[in-house]
C-alpha cells in the first residue's frame, strides 16, 4: 500500500525544493515528477524552467494537467517516490475547465477528483508526495472565482492531509512536520 506525504506552504516558502529532496531520499536517488502545470504565458514558462533546472537525469516527468491518478499509477510501476507538483495548479486546471454556475457540482466533482488521487496513491507501492499552496491565510478575496479557488484548494488540502502519513508546512525554507506536532496534543 502506497504512502501519502503532503507538503504545504505559502508562495516561495521552499516547499518544492524540500519535497524534491525528500522524494530523492525516499526513492534512493530516483523519483517521478507528476507535473500539473500548463504553460500559457512567459511567467509560467519561467516557473516551469526554474523547477526543471533543479532536477537532473534521476527524474522522470509525467505531464498531468488532468487525470493525474493515471500518471501516479504508471509512475509507481518504476519509481518508489512520486512528487506531485502541485495540487493547487491541479485545482486551478479543474476550476478553469468546470461549469462555474453550479456550486454543488464544483464541490462534489472536486471531492471526486482528489479522492481519485488519494486512491491511486494508496493503491500504488510508492510514496506520493503532494505539494500544495496554503492559500487561506489572507483576506477573503473580493471576487467569486478567487473565493471558489481558495475554498476548493482548502478542501483539497484537508482531504489530502487527512490521508497523509506526514504533513509538512514550509516557511522560509524550513519544514515542520505538523502531524508530529499534532501527536503531542
Amino acid at each position: 500500500m502506497g504512502k501519502i506525504i503532503l507538503v504545504t506552504g505559502g508562495a516561495r516558502s521552499g516547499k518544492s525544493s524540500f519535497a524534491e529532496k525528500l522524494a530523492l531520499k525516499i526513492g534512493n536517488g530516483r523519483a517521478a515528477y507528476v507535473a500539473t502545470a500548463q504553460i500559457f504565458d512567459d511567467e509560467m514558462n519561467f516557473r516551469v524552467k526554474l523547477h526543471q533546472s533543479r532536477r537532473g537525469d534521476n527524474w522522470r516527468t509525467f505531464e498531468a494537467p488532468f487525470d493525474a491518478q493515471e500518471k501516479i499509477l504508471t509512475a509507481s510501476e518504476t519509481f518508489d517516490a512520486i512528487l506531485f507538483d502541485c495540487v493547487t495548479i491541479y485545482v486551478s486546471n479543474f476550476l478553469c475547465a468546470a461549469n462555474l454556475d453550479d456550486e454543488k457540482f464544483l464541490y462534489d466533482n472536486l471531492r471526486g477528483l482528489i479522492q481519485k488521487l488519494i486512491d491511486a496513491a494508496e493503491k500504488s507501492d510508492a510514496t506520493t508526495i503532494f505539494v500544495t499552496n496554503e492559500v487561506g491565510g489572507g483576506i477573503v478575496p473580493e471576487n467569486k472565482l478567487a473565493r471558489r479557488f481558495r475554498d476548493l484548494a482548502g478542501l483539497a488540502n484537508q482531504m489530502l492531509a487527512a490521508q497523509a502519513e506526514k504533513v509538512f508546512l514550509t516557511v522560509a525554507g524550513i519544514a515542520v512536520d505538523l502531524k508530529k506536532l499534532e501527536e503531542n496534543f
